[in-house]
This record gives C-alpha cells, structure tokens and sequence, in this order.
C-alpha cells in the first residue's frame, strides 16, 4: 500500500450535495485514493441530521456550496458550533472572493473548485488526512496523559 493510501484508511467522510452525479463521482474518486468509510446527505439538513446521530462516524466533511433547505456555509457555520476542529471541504463552482472570504470566515479546512479531478480532490486530502492525524494524536496523548494522572 502506498504513502498516500495509508493517510487516507482514517478519513471517514460525509460527502454533502443534491446532485447525485456528483457524490457518485466523489465516493468513487474517495475509494480510488483509499478512504474506506463515505456517507452521504444530499442537502445541509440531512447532513446535520447524520452528524447530530453519528457526529463519531465522521471527522471530514466535503459539502457542496449550493443546495436546497440549507446551503454548504449555512452547514459550514452549523457544524463550527459543535465541532470547530472538524475538517470541512467546500466544493464550490462560485469561487469569488466575497464566498471564499465567508467560508475562510467560518474556519473552512480547504476549497475545490467546481469542475475538480481526483487528483485535485487527493492533493486536499492530503492536507486533511494530516490535520486529521494529528488531531487523532493530540487526544490519543491526552488521554494517556489523564491515564498516568489518575493512576
């Protein structure tokens, strides 16, 4: 298995959009790199339904910027009151400096723009699958470190 393959085995990914040709695309281009675990929603409710349920099932989301009910940075700004940390891809096809503003705003992990390859999709997977990582590794050590106190 290579470098790469191995970063992504801890992604578990909630893809958000209403169009379903775009996550059939996105979860084959997610196992094609390696990410084992996808979900789906197909609008911003939905994921916050799944996330409210299965918020452990989940530590990286990639949302579509508009959809229907509730768009990507109305989701973006929900899940930062519960989860500042989680790592949240924007796709967007509206990359203008007033959107990427608000999402940067909103503390968004990173951005792809709308049409997208799947190397484009890896090479911001791999910065995620590194925050994630050490994310895992700075609880990892804080519970160790909780463990020897109390012992």
């Amino acid at each position: 298995m290579s470098k790469a393959l191995g970063g992504f085995e801890n992604l578990r990914v909630l893809i958000v959009d209403d169009e379903r040709s775009v996550v059939k695309i996105l979860r084959m281009m997610l196992a094609n790199i390696g990410v084992t675990q996808i979900f789906t929603a197909k609008d911003g409710v939905e994921a916050l339904e799944f996330l409210g349920a299965c918020d452990e099932m989940v530590n990286t989301v990639i949302c579509d910027w508009n959809m229907p009910r509730m768009s990507g940075i109305k989701l973006l700004e929900q899940v930062r009151t519960t989860d500042p940390d989680m790592a949240f891809v924007m796709v967007t096809g509206r990359a203008t400096l007033e959107a990427v503003y608000d999402a940067k705003s909103l503390n968004v992990t990173a951005f792809v723009a709308k049409p997208f390859s799947q190397d484009e999709i890896k090479k911001k997977l791999e910065l995620v699958a590194r925050r994630v990582s050490d994310q895992e590794s700075e609880v990892r050590d804080q519970i160790s470190d909780e463990r020897r106190s109390g012992a």
